[in-house]
């Protein structure tokens, strides 16, 4: 399988107060508000991925190894995702590099889910793709 970096402007590097874990995971409080199963599955390609932070393991493979539904696994990469913490674009996962939170929200991880349902609270739509809709997809 050919690998490819998914966001190369955050490659990870260990960091100079090296741990096993990165530091500041806690003290950026990168893990602020993220559930339990979202860690378990931010710990997993941690723990597999290449020295660039790539790993290619299936939602159903990452499910087992975690006692997951593969439902759950999608839930939790979405999460991570949107803290900024993972990319994804299948089957790769890749382990970003930590940024301070105030930098992270400009920043946009790439993850390739299922199209969510658009609705109230939902992210913007274009005009064009709205009246695409009302029209039934004819141009």
């Amino acid at each position: 399988m050919v690998k490819r970096i998914l966001c190369s402007e955050r490659l990870r590097r260990v960091p100079q107060r090296f741990s096993w874990l990165d530091q500041r995971l806690v003290r950026d409080r990168h893990l602020c508000g993220i559930s339990h199963s979202s860690l378990a599955l931010y710990l997993f390609p941690v723990i597999v991925s290449d020295a660039d932070g790539l790993s290619y393991y299936l939602d159903e493979s990452i499910g087992q190894h975690l006692n997951m539904t593969v439902l759950q696994v999608r839930h939790a990469r979405e999460e991570l995702c949107g803290a900024g913490l993972i990319a994804y674009s299948k089957p790769f996962y890749q382990v970003l590099s930590l940024e301070k939170p105030a930098a992270r929200k400009d920043a946009v991880a790439t993850c390739d889910s299922a199209p969510r349902q658009r609705g109230v609270g939902s992210d913007p739509v274009a005009l064009g793709e709205l009246l695409r809709q009302a029209i039934g997809g004819v141009r």
